[in-house]
């Protein structure tokens, strides 16, 4: 099935996990910021269920306490509604083709504001099958105002 994206692409991007050795590694250093100041947070998602783990800094981005219990549906409600089909297409590819992207999205907290998050994510394959999603999630309201 091909990706629906508009054009141009802008920030959403898409690559192959298996070129030039790369991978990000979501969980590396348990720090939840940068140098510069600006939150970055690492999250899973496990397919077998759909089970989101998060750093404190992406309960803080979406306006939720730290550590209460999370669903991807309600999460996923979260983004603006064109972003969450892009996001969802983006998501549906990565696995599909063991990939991973980058993308900005609108979303609303849980407290009603507007923010646009950065999402990296990367495919976790084991045997050669994508078992999981895991990557970074940062606030770049800044950048879009």
């Amino acid at each position: 099935m091909p990706l629906n994206l508009p054009e141009p692409l802008a920030l959403y991007h898409s690559w192959p996990m298996t070129e030039s050795g790369v991978r990000l590694n979501a969980h590396h250093q348990a720090a939840d910021s940068m140098p510069s100041g600006r939150v970055i947070g690492t999250w899973s998602c496990d397919l077998r269920d759909n089970r989101l783990v998060w750093s404190d800094a992406v309960y803080d981005l979406f306006g939720l306490e730290r550590g209460s219990p999370i669903d991807r549906r309600d999460i996923v409600g979260l983004y603006r509604s064109g972003d969450r089909d892009i996001m969802e297409q983006l998501r549906a590819h990565a696995i599909r083709h063991r990939r991973g992207f980058t993308m900005d999205a609108e979303i609303e907290t849980v407290r009603g504001q507007f923010r646009w998050m950065r999402l990296a994510a990367v495919a976790v394959c084991k045997a050669g099958k994508v078992v999981a999603l895991q990557g970074l999630k940062q606030d770049v309201s800044v950048q879009h105002r």
